[in-house]
């Protein structure tokens, strides 16, 4: 494993940005737009993935670090039930929903071996 000297190296951080900028796009138009719970819940979830990894990488402690990779983690599936959400209600079509679902379930799997890593250091 290469040296992380910022959080932005991290790639669980990078892709978890780029499914947030695919969040606010599908929350842009349409009926989800005017669905102010799910589009705030969502956005808030979302956000919530790489903040806590950039948050945890600075405490500098392995053990808290841990902790708020597990945050990460659950946020992640958080967005994953809203998604289902989304698409029972219409606001996004399968492939929107298969595309950002896919990409947290690559990011939560970063997220695991990565707190399997720290736990071993």
């Amino acid at each position: 494993m290469s040296k992380i000297k910022k959080f932005e190296d991290i790639e669980a951080w990078q892709k978890a940005r780029n499914v947030v900028n695919s969040i606010y796009e599908i929350t842009k138009t349409g009926s989800f737009s005017k669905d102010y719970s799910l589009k705030d819940q969502i956005l808030r979830a979302a956000i919530s993935i790489p903040s806590n990894v950039a948050e945890g990488f600075s405490r500098r402690s392995n053990k808290e670090f841990v902790q708020f990779l597990f945050i990460a983690k659950s946020s992640a599936a958080e967005v994953q039930t809203q998604l289902y959400l989304a698409l029972d209600q219409k606001y996004i079509n399968q492939n929107q929903f298969d595309n950002i679902y896919g990409e947290l379930e690559i990011i939560s799997k970063q997220i695991s071996k990565f707190i399997t890593y720290l736990r071993t250091q």
